[in-house]
C-alpha cells in the first residue's frame, strides 16, 4: 500500500511532501464521481488511541511477492502493461481506504482523530524506513503546493486537519517549515496559520514557538519579520488569545519590543517619519502588521478599551515613530493601568529583568513600560518604595538623555502615589515615656522621600533638553499633590530657578513653568493670605510683569497657562483683578490693563522700579506681540507711577530704548512705543518740577506734604493691536478708569 502512496504521489510530479492522505483520497473520489465521505465499514471504532493503530498497521501490512516501498526508476518509464495497470489501481484502491478511513478519524474522534493522522503518516514512513519528524519540512511544503488546488469543503479542511496532526508533536518543525512562506505574506501561508489557530489542541504550543522566533536574539531580523506576520493571522482568530494565558505578559512585550526594533531600524523601507494628524495609522507595512497583532491580543482579551483609548491618544501613531516610540509605550501603559489591570502584575514581573538589558531596545522599552506601570499604585507596591525610588534616581546619572527622562516621568509617578504613604504611627517607647510626642511613621517616609526626591527634580531643572525639563517641571507639581507638600522649602528652592525658565524660548518649557508657579500659589494660598510665605511672596512678586506679559504669548498653552496662574494670585493676595485679568487675556483692553497697573503701584510702591525694569528687557524680544505688550505695560506703569518712585537713570534708560523702538519693523509696535515715550517724558518733567519746588524748603514739613500731590498727567491712549481682537468699549465697564 505505502509503495503504492509515494509512486503515486511522485508520478504526478509533486514534491515528496505534497501527498496529503486525507486530501488526495477526497481528489481521487471526486474525480471517479463517487460519493465523498468514509466508506461503509460496519460499526464505527471507538476514538481510542489503540483501536485506531490496529486497522492503519492491517492496511500497510505489504503484499506477498512485492517490496513495501518501490523506488520510481530514474529513467523514462516504460509503458505500462495491463499488469502495471492492475498494480497501480491497486495501489490507489489501498490509498483511498487509508486516506478515507484517516478522513472518518478526523471528522468524528476529534483530538483522538488529530492523533491517529500523526501515528498513521508515521507508519507509513516507518515502513519505508523513515521517520516523521525528518518529513515534516516536506509535509508542509506538500501542503502549501496542494492546498490552493483543493476545493472548498472537506477536501481542504482535511488537509488543514493534517497540518494540525503534524503540528500536535513536531510544532517547532512545522513553524520552521511555514515561516519562509509567510515573508513576504503568502494567502496559502496564512490560511495555514489560522487553521492552526482556530485547533484549539495545538494553537498554545503554536504560538510559544512563534514567540521564541520573536523573540530569538540571535534569528535573522527576517525571521521575526515573519514571526510576526503570523502571530498577527493566528490573533486575528475569534477565540486563539485565550491560549496565551501564562505567557501574554512576554507575547505582548515582544510585539512591543519588535516595534522600536522596527522604529529603530537604520533604513526602515515602509514606514514614514511623520504621520498627518488625520491619517488613519501606519500604511500596510511591518510595523503596520505588528501593531495590527497587538490590537488583536488586546482586543481578544477583552481589553476593547486599551485599543480604543491608544486610537484617540494618537497612540499606534507613536509607537511606530522612530523618535516617538516610547511616547507610544507610556500611552499604552496608561491605557492598561486604566483598563487592563489584571495584567500588570505579570508585566511588572517580566519588566524586571529587561530593565538590565545590554539591548536598548527592550532594555529602553521595559523602562518606558516601567515608568508608565507606576502610576498603578497596587502594581508600585509590588517592590518597597526605596528600591523603586533609588532605581529612578540612579537613571539620572545616565548617560542617555532618555533614561533620564523616563527616571524623571517615574520619580513624578511616585510622587503623585499617595498610597505609598501609609497612615500608620509609629511606637516609640521610650519617647513616650520622656513625654515627646510621637511622630506618625508616614510623615517621616514621606520627608524621607522629599529629601531623595527633590534633589534628582530640582537638578533637572538645568537641562538642555526640553523633555528632560517639562518632566521635571511636571513631577514638581505632583509634589505639590501631596499632603503635607513643602510649600515654603519649594518656595525657596524655585526662587533663583523658575523666574527664567517663564520667558524660556521653549513653549513647553514657557507653559509648565508657569502652571508650576500656579500650583505653587494655590497650594500656598492659605499662608499667603495672613502675610506668611515670604519666599512664596517673593516669588510671586518677582513673577507678576513676565505672567501679565505672556498673556500676549504667541503659544496658546502659555497664554491660558498664565491667565490661570494670576487667576490663582488674584485668589490667594485678595486682589480682586480676577476680571480685569481675563479682559486682558482675551480681548487685549487697554482698560483693564490700566487698572491692573493702578492697583500694583498703589499695592508695591516700591516695587515699581522692578517691575519697569523687567518689562524693559521685553522690549528686545524677537516676538512682536511680546514687544508691543512690553511697551504698553511702560506706559501705564509709568503713568500711574509717582515721580518720587522712579529714578531719574531709569527713565533715560527706558526713553532711549522706547525710542528705537518707535523705528520697528511692526507699525502696532512702534506706535505703542511712540505713545509710552510720551508718558516716560511726562513723568520726567514732572520729576524735574518736584525736584524743584522740594529743594529750597526742605526743612519746612508743609511744603514736603504738598510734593505727594503731582499734576495729573493724560493718559495714554493706546490703538487695537493686530495680534489679538480687543473689547468692546465699555462692555467691561473699565472705559472711565483713569
Amino acid at each position: 500500500m505505502a509503495g503504492g502512496v509515494w509512486g503515486w504521489g511522485r508520478a504526478r510530479g509533486g514534491p515528496l511532501g505534497a501527498l496529503t492522505l486525507t486530501a488526495l483520497a477526497e481528489g481521487i473520489r471526486a474525480s471517479r464521481g463517487q460519493p465523498l465521505g468514509p466508506p461503509d465499514t460496519g460499526p464505527e471504532p471507538e476514538p481510542e488511541l489503540e483501536p485506531v493503530v490496529e486497522p492503519r498497521r492491517a492496511a500497510c501490512i505489504p503484499r506477498a511477492g512485492s517490496e513495501p516501498f518501490p523506488q520510481p526508476p530514474a529513467q523514462e518509464p516504460a509503458p505500462e502493461g495491463p499488469h502495471q495497470t492492475a498494480r497501480r489501481s491497486q495501489e490507489e484502491g489501498a490509498l483511498e481506504d487509508l486516506a478515507l478511513y484517516t478522513a472518518a478519524c478526523l471528522e468524528e474522534a476529534g483530538f483522538a482523530g488529530t492523533q491517529a493522522t500523526a501515528l498513521t503518516l508515521s507508519s507509513a514512513l516507518e515502513a519505508r524506513g523513515e521517520r516523521l519528524e525528518d518529513q515534516v519540512h516536506g509535509l508542509v511544503r506538500g501542503l502549501l503546493a496542494q492546498v490552493p488546488s483543493l476545493a472548498e469543503g472537506r477536501p481542504r479542511r482535511a488537509a488543514l486537519r493534517v497540518l494540525s496532526a503534524l503540528a500536535l508533536e513536531h510544532s517547532w518543525d512545522v513553524v520552521c517549515a511555514l515561516l519562509p512562506s509567510s515573508l513576504p505574506p503568502d494567502r496559502v501561508a496564512a490560511e495555514l496559520w489560522r487553521s492552526l489557530s482556530r485547533n484549539q489542541r495545538v494553537n498554545g504550543q503554536v504560538l510559544v514557538q512563534l514567540l521564541w522566533a520573536l523573540k530569538g536574539l540571535a534569528g535573522s531580523q527576517s525571521e521575526a519579520l515573519a514571526a510576526t506576520r503570523a502571530l498577527g493571522e493566528m490573533l486575528a482568530v475569534s477565540g486563539c488569545v485565550g491560549a496565551t494565558r501564562g505567557f501574554y505578559p512576554h507575547l505582548l512585550l515582544a510585539l512591543v519590543t519588535q516595534l522600536h526594533e522596527l522604529a529603530r531600524s537604520t533604513c526602515p523601507p515602509d514606514t514614514p517619519k511623520a504621520w498627518a494628524p488625520s491619517h488613519p495609522g501606519p500604511p500596510h507595512s511591518h510595523a503596520s502588521c505588528t501593531v495590527e497583532a497587538l490590537k488583536a491580543l488586546l482586543t481578544g482579551d477583552g481589553s476593547r478599551m486599551v485599543v480604543t483609548c491608544m486610537e484617540q491618544a494618537g497612540g499606534w501613531r507613536r509607537l511606530v515613530g522612530a523618535h516617538t516610540h516610547l511616547e507610544g509605550v507610556l500611552l499604552l501603559a496608561s491605557a492598561m493601568v486604566a483598563h487592563a489591570d489584571h495584567h500588570l502584575r505579570g508585566l511588572f514581573a517580566d519588566l524586571l529583568p529587561r530593565l538590565r538589558s545590554a539591548h536598548d531596545t527592550q532594555r529602553l522599552t521595559a523602562m518606558a513600560f516601567f515608568t508608565g506601570l507606576l502610576q498603578s499604585r497596587p502594581t508600585a507596591r509590588l517592590l518597597p518604595e526605596e528600591v523603586i525610588l533609588e532605581r529612578l534616581c540612579a537613571w539620572q546619572g545616565d548617560p542617555e538623555p532618555t533614561v533620564r527622562w523616563l527616571g524623571l516621568l517615574g520619580l513624578g509617578h511616585l510622587a503623585l502615589n499617595r498610597g505609598k504613604v501609609r497612615g500608620r504611627t509609629g511606637r516609640d517607647p521610650a519617647g513616650s515615656a520622656r513625654g515627646r510626642p510621637q511622630v506618625p511613621v508616614s510623615h517621616a517616609l514621606q520627608v524621607r522621600h522629599v529629601s531623595t526626591l527633590l534633589p534628582a527634580l530640582l537638578g533637572a531643572l538645568a537641562e538642555s533638553d526640553a523633555r528632560l525639563v517639562g518632566a521635571a517641571l511636571g513631577a514638581l507639581r505632583r509634589v505639590l499633590l501631596r499632603p503635607r507638600a513643602p510649600v515654603r522649602l519649594l518656595s525657596a528652592e524655585l526662587g533663583p530657578r523658575l523666574p527664567p525658565l517663564l520667558d524660556d524660548a521653549r513653549e513647553s518649557v514657557r507653559a509648565s513653568a508657569v502652571g508650576l508657579l500656579g500650583s505653587l500659589v494655590r497650594r500656598g494660598r492659605g499662608g499667603l493670605r495672613v502675610g506668611l510665605r515670604g519666599p512664596l511672596r517673593k516669588l510671586v512678586l518677582q513673577s507678576l510683569v513676565p505672567l501679565l506679559l505672556r498673556l500676549s504669548d504667541p503659544s496658546r498653552d502659555t497664554a491660558e497657562s498664565s491667565e490661570w496662574t494670576l487667576a490663582r494670585c488674584d485668589q490667594a493676595l485678595r486682589w480682586g483683578l480676577l476680571e480685569e485679568v481675563v479682559t486682558v487675556a482675551h480681548y487685549d483692553s487697554p482698560e483693564a490693563l490700566s487698572r491692573i497697573c493702578q492697583r500694583l503701584v498703589q499695592w508695591y510702591p516700591s516695587h515699581v522700579p522692578s517691575f519697569l525694569s523687567q518689562t524693559q528687557g521685553y522690549l528686545r524680544s524677537p516676538q512682536k506681540p511680546l514687544r508691543r505688550a512690553a511697551a504698553v505695560l511702560i506706559g501705564f506703569l509709568v503713568h500711574h507711577s509717582s515721580p518720587r518712585c522712579v529714578n531719574q537713570d531709569l527713565l533715560d534708560s527706558l526713553f532711549q530704548d522706547l525710542g528705537q523702538l518707535q523705528s520697528d519693523p511692526e507699525p502696532a509696535v512702534g506706535a505703542a512705543a511712540h505713545v509710552s515715550t510720551q508718558q516716560v517724558a511726562l513723568l520726567a518733567q514732572a520729576q524735574h518740577h518736584l525736584c524743584r519746588r522740594c529743594r529750597p524748603g526742605l526743612l519746612r514739613l508743609p511744603r514736603l506734604r504738598r510734593c505727594h500731590a503731582h499734576p495729573a498727567r493724560p493718559r495714554p491712549v493706546y490703538g487695537d493691536s493686530p495680534f489679538q481682537p480687543r473689547s468692546l468699549a465699555g462692555r467691561w465697564d473699565c472705559s472711565g478708569l483713569g
